[in-house]
């Protein structure tokens, strides 16, 4: 697939199934299919009634021709107590290797500026996999991203967020 032209927009509710084409995808990449929780019924709730995230989708052709899904960024807004103002942070971005290298990381890259600059938000943050050395190139080298090295990743599961019950404050 060599799209010539593709173009880039805010996924809608009908968009629901190649949204979840993308994260098995994404997933599938990432060596982890079987880590997939999501279904349509989850991603119509929590993208597109509770408006816990955002997509922007990216198609070969045009928009009032669109053809193949090529990639996907999934987004959310977070708090920089440090800054004052929002912030975004990209929880995922996948292109379809077919689609690589034709500039659609960039383009969905710059709509996500604009997302940022619209919000007035102070950063846009990310994580990538160490293993990932392609990705890495590229934000380091295209957009000129920062490693983040002082920083470490750290997460509950659902198991522990249940566990932390056990730190509650209880009336006596």
């Amino acid at each position: 697939m060599a799209p010539t032209t593709f173009h880039i927009r805010q996924a809608t509710e009908d968009d629901v199934d190649t949204i979840l084409d993308l994260i098995i995808a994404l997933a599938t990449y990432e060596k982890e299919p079987h880590s997939v929780k999501a279904t349509p019924a989850l991603l119509k709730e929590n993208i597109f009634e509770k408006s816990y995230a955002h997509t922007l989708l990216a198609f070969e052709g045009t928009p009032g021709a669109p053809s193949a899904s090529l990639g996907m960024a999934l987004y959310f807004f977070n708090y920089s107590t440090w800054t004052g103002r929002p912030g975004l942070y990209l929880e995922d971005l996948f292109v379809i290797p077919e689609a690589r290298n034709m500039g659609v990381g960039k383009a969905l890259f710059a709509e996500l500026g604009k997302v940022a600059q619209e919000k007035n938000c102070a950063r846009l943050d990310w994580s990538v996999l160490k293993w990932n050395e392609p990705s890495i190139a590229f934000y380091e080298k295209a957009l000129g991203a920062l490693r983040m090295d002082e920083w470490m990743g750290m997460r509950l599961d659902e198991r522990g967020i249940r566990e932390l019950q056990k730190l509650a404050l209880h009336d006596e």
